[in-house]
């Protein structure tokens, strides 16, 4: 049976290494990338042009660019340009942080948007500062109506993590294929099984943000 494949030797183990690595590059990444994204969105409504030209030009960049030529040119390019190596891990950290940020921004920046303009004039007329009128006013309802949108980016994000095999990390979807490879001929089912179980990790790492994103909005519904 192709699930025996999985308990033979230290491949469940290796599985779960991998898993660790994919949720260690995932979640430092959207740490980072939350609390870059939420500046980028503030810096996004500015009121000076320049700075809102540059915010934009960063966003369609990022947009337009696949993420996988990203990885490929921060991993090769940078090993080129510079005469130096820099480690796979930390190179999907740095390319999703980039990736991340952008589009967290622009999140941040659509739930700021969209909150009616008489309620910030009707907090400069009751005196209150632009920081407490962020505060009281912009920020709670912004973090509302960007949570859902939020917590959508931050599963692709994990879900994405399995970019990094293409150069070289030693990721769960990577590890897996090893162990496939390895047991092909004499265990045919192992793939199934084998991607069968990624799912399921990929599962217990998701599920648990749509499950706090639910809380959320059940919570600030009361």
């Amino acid at each position: 049976m192709g699930l025996n494949v999985l308990f033979e030797g230290s491949n469940f183990e290796r599985l779960l290494g991998g898993l660790w690595v994919t949720a260690k590059i995932a979640f430092v990444s959207v740490f980072f990338a939350c609390i870059l994204g939420i500046l980028l969105g503030l810096l996004m409504t500015s009121k000076n042009r320049l700075i809102r030209a540059v915010c934009r030009f960063y966003l369609e960049f990022v947009r337009i660019i696949p993420l996988l030529v990203l990885l490929f040119i921060t991993y090769f390019g940078v090993a080129k340009w510079f005469n130096t190596h820099i480690d796979g891990v930390t190179v999907c950290i740095w390319v999703f942080i980039f990736w991340g940020t952008a589009e967290m921004g622009d999140l941040v920046r659509g739930a700021l948007t969209s909150i009616e303009k008489h309620q910030t004039e009707s907090a400069y007329a009751l005196g209150l500062t632009p920081l407490q009128t962020f505060r009281y006013i912009l920020l709670p309802q912004s973090l509302k109506r960007v949570t859902p949108s939020a917590i959508n980016l931050f599963t692709r994000m994990v879900k994405t993590s399995s970019l990094a095999m293409l150069i070289g990390v030693l990721e769960v979807i990577k590890v897996g294929q090893q162990i496939i490879e390895t047991s092909l001929f004499t265990e045919p089912s192992a793939a199934l099984w084998i991607y069968g179980v990624i799912f399921l990790l990929y599962f217990v790492i998701c599920y648990p943000l749509s499950l706090f994103s639910r809380y959320l909005e059940t919570y600030w519904e009361k």
